[in-house]
């Protein structure tokens, strides 16, 4: 009885959420943004990730962040020095986002700012490599990172975020002539719960990788402002 209740408690919650992101997304089309909802386990590299990508692409597209944290601002402060919108949600005991919080965040980022000058919104989820997989938040297509510190076998012991994840980031690349690890097989082992995904190998520090991930988001930026007007015809 105990477990039937918690199962129909997580299908209405689950449900709800999705009905908030269905009516977030409605707002990135009708302003002609996309979003993305960058997603890893603590200390995978999302933050340093974003800085290079505001680095590289912000006189490209006009970007802002919803920046995800429990409790501070520290990765809203490094992301500011980017000169782009950067709106912080401390999310308190939740270790996700989910579209109500997000929801908040966007009538900040409309009160603040023009949304439809903006091209791209990416939103850096909590770390955590469960929660967030399971809690859309309006987004057009979901990045996992994982790094490669992490080891060959998350792919398989946290299946859900690598089978909705489009595109994997396996980070920290250049550390791997320094762990007992086999690139190929982390590939391998996600394909196994997602055969389309995209996987893209990097190293922020290096710089290595980082141009088919830019790549990879204009491409969909692209894609996107063109199903957008599409759906407006």
């Amino acid at each position: 009885m105990h477990q039937t209740f918690d199962a129909a408690l997580e299908l209405n919650l689950l449900h709800a959420n999705q009905k908030g992101a269905d009516h977030n997304r409605e707002h990135f089309d009708r302003w002609g943004i996309t979003c993305l909802n960058i997603m890893s386990s603590p200390g995978a590299g999302k933050t340093v990730l974003l800085e290079q990508t505001l680095a590289a692409l912000r006189d490209k597209f006009n970007i802002a962040v919803i920046e995800g944290d429990m409790t501070t601002e520290l990765d809203a402060d490094r992301l500011r020095q980017y000169d782009v919108p950067v709106i912080p949600i401390n999310t308190g005991r939740s270790c996700h986002l989910d579209s109500k919080m997000v929801a908040g965040g966007i009538h900040i980022l409309e009160h603040q700012h023009n949304p439809t000058d903006l091209d791209l919104v990416l939103v850096e989820n909590v770390g955590n490599l469960v929660c967030p997989a399971e809690f859309e938040v309006g987004e057009h297509a979901k990045v996992a990172l994982l790094s490669v510190t992490e080891g060959e076998d998350k792919p398989l012991k946290y299946p859900v975020m690598f089978q909705e994840a489009d595109c994997l980031l396996i980070t920290k690349t250049d550390l791997a002539p320094y762990l007992d690890i086999n690139l190929d097989r982390i590939a391998d082992n996600v394909r196994q719960m997602n055969p389309k995904i995209k996987i893209i190998y990097l190293s922020a520090k290096t710089g290595e990788g980082l141009e088919p991930w830019f790549d990879w988001i204009s491409n969909l930026v692209k894609q996107n402002a063109v199903n957008q007007l599409a759906r407006q015809i």
